[in-house]
């Protein structure tokens, strides 16, 4: 029998990661089984298994995979060790274009299942905690929140604005802003909810960013 090499175990593991994505796509991420997953890479309901125990284990891989190909986070930290020259305010505001341009492009697919995975975590806390358990390092969201903001706050603080709240409260502020800014643009890209206004993530986001430049005491530049 020949043998199996770790190449041929990535390449199906790879396939199969890649299906669960298709899926995931198409359907709600707590809605997708691992029927959906097995059909989709064509291969027996006994064949999965080989390679994987379980569906989240999958879905672990899927966000993984996801993190490699869209390394937004990679983008951040170039940006913040490229700061010479640069008011605190001016990268804020290119950090924010970053995110609109990353928002604009994956609405449909890696931000649609971003925000699959957040309702899953309300709904099915111990699964959403079994799959998220399972990623190494640090996400684009927790970079941005544990790296870049308190980069910011501190840049303020040492060119001599005061803010008006604390690190804390500008975190559960940003955090919650761009959960409803996330979702409602989801919402109306990937599932036609129609609000009182189109919501577009470019005009949202650079509001937002105004909105922190005026809570850590700075000034329009």
């Amino acid at each position: 029998m020949p043998k199996v090499t770790d190449e041929y175990i990535a390449n199906k593991k790879q396939a199969i990661v890649d299906a669960a994505y298709r899926v995931c796509l198409r359907k709600p991420v707590e809605m997708v089984t691992m029927i959906d997953v097995i059909d989709e890479a064509g291969l027996s309901r006994g064949g999965i298994y080989r390679f994987y125990n379980d569906l989240d284990e999958i879905l672990c891989d899927m966000v993984m995979d996801m993190r490699g190909k869209y390394p937004l986070a990679q983008r951040f930290s170039e940006l913040m060790n490229d700061t010479a020259g640069r008011s605190w305010q001016e990268v804020l505001r290119l950090s924010v274009e970053i995110l609109a341009d990353f928002m604009e492009e994956h609405l449909m697919d890696i931000q649609k299942i971003n925000f699959d995975l957040t309702v899953l975590t309300i709904n099915e806390p111990e699964r959403a905690e079994h799959i998220m358990g399972g990623l190494k390092g640090r996400g684009n969201m927790e970079y941005l929140a544990r790296v870049a903001l308190p980069m910011m706050y501190e840049c303020a603080v040492a060119q001599g604005c005061v803010p008006k709240v604390s690190p804390e409260e500008l975190d559960g502020f940003v955090g919650a802003s761009f959960a409803g800014i996330e979702k409602n643009c989801i919402l109306t890209a990937c599932y036609g909810h129609k609000d009182e206004y189109h919501a577009e993530p470019r005009p949202l986001l650079r509001t937002l960013a105004t909105t922190i430049i005026c809570l850590l005491g700075g000034t329009e530049e």
